[in-house]
């Protein structure tokens, strides 16, 4: 099985990207949509997060206020460290179950969306890793629009993350986004085409398919070893 690694930054376009994956029947692991149900109201992470910000980050239904956690933390280094402290062994684990699911169903490729892979060590796991790259201008640019942000709440999300330029040197492949979607839909499909492409022998042995192989081999041994006898 094929674990790819799909990174980026805030407005750099990663989700248009994992779209475009989903779209061509390449299943997605996304570590947003796990780190939303990890803060659900009463669930583990919920609980954690409240005891250590406090109940002012509630709404009046209970469920976190995100936009109100997001400010707080993109405002202050140590907040944004505590916090992706207390939730990323629930976002792991909520990782390798989505994963095993995929798994089970014969999946050959996987797309793993995590937007901290560098960050949370997961970059070891994955191979190849795609980094989806803009201009830091236009990534400003960008979240300003989308967000309706000021440009000094905007650069303090941006800078809040691992720069785009440091990402790019540690990818395997490199979408730039700075052009319009035709653009990035042709960069897309040479990117597709290259996950696609046969799986190693490592990776089949992975697979659902090289597991049960392997069991077929070992059964098929142990029932000739017993004929022998």
């Amino acid at each position: 099985m094929r674990i790819v690694g799909l990174t980026g930054g805030i407005a750099s376009g990663k989700s248009t990207v994992s779209n475009l994956f989903k779209a061509n029947g390449i299943p997605v692991v996304d570590a947003d949509v796990i780190a939303r149900n990890v803060l659900k109201k009463g669930s583990g992470g919920w609980k954690r997060v409240v005891a250590a910000f406090g109940e002012d980050i509630l709404l009046p239904s209970r469920e976190v206020d995100r936009p109100k956690l997001g400010q707080m933390v993109f405002s202050s280094d140590s907040k944004r460290q505590l916090l992706n402290k207390l939730m990323a062994p629930y976002i792991s684990s909520g990782i390798f179950w989505e994963i095993l699911k995929e798994w089970a169903k014969g999946a050959k490729v996987i797309v793993v969306d995590i937007p901290l892979l560098f960050e949370a060590k997961m970059d070891k796991w994955t191979k190849p890793i795609v980094v989806v790259w803009v201009s830091q201008d236009t990534q400003l640019n960008r979240l300003m629009e989308r967000d309706g942000l000021s440009e000094e709440d905007a650069r303090n999300r941006v800078m809040a993350q691992m720069s785009l330029d440091l990402k790019r040197g540690k990818a395997d492949i490199v979408i730039d986004n700075n052009g319009g979607l035709d653009e990035l839909h042709q960069q897309f499909d040479k990117v597709l085409s290259e996950i696609r492409r046969p799986l190693t022998w490592i990776e089949f042995w992975r697979s659902r398919q090289g597991a049960f192989s392997i069991l077929g081999l070992v059964t098929s041994g142990l029932f000739v070893c017993k004929q022998l006898n």
